[in-house]
């Protein structure tokens, strides 16, 4: 019999962030402005948020610390490449700023928001991914770049573009959107001409697991940085509503998680992937905590899905180190590599270890469950 790395009552999150601590002081050893990282210090401040522990506080103020200046430059930042991942960890950034009211974090948040305003846009006025990227809507796009755009307008006293923000989000779901399964492609390209897209629709090939994790993580997210009344919220919510039940019958009738390529997860090959499926828990989770989905639907099928995702994900070394494991690392389209948005392409992506795209939602979900289960 298989030694168990731990159950449901284990203080994943502190073990979680522990980990960080000790294996990771140093969030990006590249020097780059990741976007992944962004994801694993907002599962940080949230478990700050839930312990009040002064040490992983002071981890995302390093590690941001250790890219900004005063003057809110950003170290590897290029506004010309005009890409929405580089938005994401603003997030991050306003963390610190609501904690320390520093002006040197408002300076780099004041440098994102004003990307915004300019970022390219397609011809039904949603962001383009990115430069490189021309007139294409991927899902990933409105978790980097969307919840931050309405953040920031929240924590300065802006409206001016709240409205924007609803229509990115109502946008990219009607412009993604299957009507035969209810899901949402990973990426659409309104001007039909990307060599990967549906000559009809502009539709990628395929729905891939973590960019719909995005997707309803960024939905559930930005609710609360827009006014009750505000026309096109309760359409948000019923578009996430409508998006987790889709997902729920193609989720795995054994464990309730999802594969890599969403729908297929009766071909060969496929397999149970962990950063997506641990995005789709967290949305449900914190949907529940703020009332957005209903617990009498959701709390059974969460409980289940985060119990088979401890099993199959996550184990434990002779550190007492968390390692989250079957993360996809990367998935996109197009690109120098050409890469198809085929099955065959899906599949032959590595599966690696302890990717911030799969500890940062681990993180967000084990302290959500946390408080759920206590």
């Amino acid at each position: 019999m298989y030694r168990q790395y731990g159950d449901l009552q284990t203080d994943w999150p502190t073990k979680g962030a522990q980990t960080m601590l000790n294996r990771e002081p140093e969030m990006n050893l590249k020097g780059k402005w990741e976007y992944e990282d962004g994801l694993m210090l907002n599962g940080m401040y949230a478990i700050y948020k839930t312990t009040h522990e002064k040490a992983y506080f002071d981890y995302i103020k390093h590690n941001i610390d250790e890219f900004i200046d005063d003057e809110g430059h950003i170290k590897s930042y290029h506004r010309d490449e005009w890409s929405l991942d580089f938005i994401n960890n603003g997030k991050a950034v306003l963390d610190l700023y609501d904690e320390t009211h520093d002006p040197k974090y408002k300076a780099v948040a004041d440098r994102l928001y004003d990307q915004l305003l300019s970022q390219p846009r397609t011809d039904i006025d949603v962001f383009w991914h990115k430069q490189i990227y021309p007139n294409q809507i991927w899902l990933d796009g409105l978790y980097m770049g969307s919840v931050f755009y309405a953040r920031y307008q929240k924590t300065f006293g802006i409206t001016d573009h709240l409205e924007d923000v609803v229509h990115q989000f109502l946008g990219a779901y009607k412009a993604t959107y299957d009507e035969k399964t209810g899901l949402c492609y990973h990426a659409t390209d309104v001007s039909r001409k990307a060599f990967w897209c549906d000559p009809e629709t502009g539709h990628s090939p395929h729905f891939w697991t973590r960019s719909i994790g995005w997707f309803v993580m960024a939905i559930v997210d930005v609710m609360e940085y827009l006014p009750a009344d505000l026309d096109g919220r309760e359409q948000m919510l019923s578009n996430l509503r409508d998006l987790l039940k889709a997902l729920r019958k193609v989720a795995d009738p054994k464990t309730g998680l999802w594969y890599q390529v969403t729908d297929e997860g009766d071909r060969p090959m496929n397999y149970l992937e962990s950063s997506g499926s641990l995005m789709i828990l967290n949305a449900i989770a914190k949907g529940l905590r703020m009332g957005y989905l209903d617990e009498a639907e959701w709390s059974d099928f969460l409980k289940n899905g985060f119990e088979n995702a401890l099993q199959q994900f996550i184990s434990v070394d002779r550190h007492d180190y968390v390692n989250v494991n079957k993360i996809a690392h990367v998935g996109g389209l197009g690109g120098a590599n050409k890469r198809d948005g085929s099955f065959a392409y899906y599949m032959s992506e590595p599966i690696v270890v302890n990717d911030h795209k799969g500890v940062g939602p681990f993180l967000l979900l084990a302290n959500e469950m946390r408080q759920r289960l206590n």
